[in-house]
């Protein structure tokens, strides 16, 4: 399927490796010219000339940290007027809510509900202009099934979500759509960290807590990035300009519900 996005311009965050990667190279092998951010200089220009050599797409990568001002101020000189923005920032760090102060919680919305904010707030008027743009938030599953020791995460990703509801539909009918992906268990440097911590904690192996991880997703097995990137390039395509306002949740069935 030719995904109509060829010439198109991308500003993807958090991409030189996990999601926002597998976002990056699926955008690339459709034509899309991107600018990438991320804080590491030497890992996101490895990427950069990465999807470069798969694809032929020319890519500009811009090191920083995305949740500052100072970071948004330079991928969005590198990139004033996207036609596709990708929000995507590392998730806070686990614990109990209890030991959480104002601090760790201004951090975790500034991250994951205010810089994708801020963002959109930056380039969806330009979208609108121009007739077409695509917005879409990597947020997590834990919008939609709420994990306990992610309540950082749990809170400013659903006030992000709140948010974005109401902003979709006021775009919908300029040729901008505004949706979230909620990715489940990905196989990521993020989850490995994760399952090499529960098992230091328990005293267990590493592969026998992934083991039993994979054995509670229905479909036996960690998701990719690359197919996590195929389902981004669908929503920002041509063919998707009548999905908006929309979280559509990637988790191999691990969510038990029936909506």
């Amino acid at each position: 399927m030719d995904l109509g996005l060829a010439g198109r311009k991308a500003l993807v965050c958090a991409a030189s490796k996990g999601l926002g990667k597998g976002c990056a190279l699926a955008l690339a092998r459709e034509g899309v010219e991107l600018v990438i951010t991320a804080r590491g200089a030497e890992a996101l220009e490895a990427t950069a000339e990465e999807i470069r050599r798969a694809t032929g797409a020319k890519v500009t990568a811009i090191a920083g940290d995305i949740t500052t001002e100072a970071g948004r101020e330079a991928a969005l000189a590198a990139c004033p007027e996207p036609d596709i923005l990708v929000n995507n920032a590392g998730g806070p760090p686990p614990g109990d809510f209890r030991d959480w102060d104002r601090d760790a919680w201004i951090k975790a919305v500034d991250a994951n509900m205010l810089t994708p904010i801020f963002l959109t707030k930056a380039v969806v008027d330009g979208m609108a202009s121009r007739g077409f743009g695509r917005i879409v938030n990597i947020t997590s599953s834990a919008v939609k099934a709420p994990i306990a020791e992610l309540g950082l995460s749990n809170g400013a990703r659903s006030g992000l979500t709140g948010f974005i509801a109401g902003v979709a539909r006021q775009m919908a009918g300029k040729g901008v759509t505004i949706n979230g992906l909620l990715p489940g268990a990905f196989d990521t440097d993020r989850l490995r960290g994760g399952i090499n911590a529960a098992a230091q904690r328990s005293g267990q192996d590493a592969e026998a807590v992934a083991d039993r991880r994979r054995a509670a997703i229905p479909a036996g097995r960690f998701g990719q990035p690359d197919e996590f990137g195929a389902a981004c390039a669908f929503l920002c395509s041509v063919h998707a300009g009548y999905i908006t306002g929309q979280n559509i949740l990637i988790d191999g069935g691990a969510f038990p519900g029936t909506f």
